[in-house]
C-alpha cells in the first residue's frame, strides 16, 4: 500500500470508531442516524481504498459497489428521518428512554394501571 492508501484508511478507521461511538452514546435519534451515515461512509470508504490497484485505474466493480451503496444510504436516511418525524409527531420526543414503557393491554390501557 502506498501512503496515500494507508492515509485513506486511515481516515475511514477514524470515521468507523467515531460512528460506532455514536451509535453507542448518543440518545437522540437523530445523532443516533447520523453516526450510522458517518459508519456507512467510513465502510465505503474503506471500499474505495481496498479497490485502488496500485498505479493502474481501480477496480470499476468496486466503483459500482459504493456507487450502489451511495444510492441505498440516501434512499435508508431519507426513510429514516420520516420514521423519526413520525414519532415526533406522536410522542413529541426523539429521545430514547432509559426505562422502557409498560405494556398495553387489549382495552388500550397499561397493564398496571388496573
Amino acid at each position: 500500500m502506498t501512503a496515500s492508501l494507508t492515509l485513506y484508511m486511515l481516515a475511514a478507521s477514524v470515521l468507523a470508531g467515531l460512528g460506532i461511538y455514536g451509535v453507542l452514546i448518543a440518545g437522540h435519534l437523530l445523532r443516533k442516524l447520523l453516526a450510522l451515515n458517518l459508519l456507512g461512509m467510513a465502510v465505503l470508504l474503506m471500499l474505495i481504498t481496498l479497490g485502488a490497484r496500485g498505479t493502474g485505474a481501480p477496480d470499476p466493480v468496486t466503483q459500482a459497489m459504493v456507487i450502489t451503496g451511495i444510492i441505498i444510504s440516501i434512499s435508508a436516511t431519507s426513510l429514516a428521518l420520516a420514521l423519526l418525524l413520525a414519532l415526533q409527531r406522536v410522542t413529541d420526543e426523539t429521545h430514547l428512554d432509559a426505562e422502557p414503557l409498560p405494556p398495553v393491554g387489549e382495552d388500550g390501557d397499561a397493564a398496571g394501571s388496573r
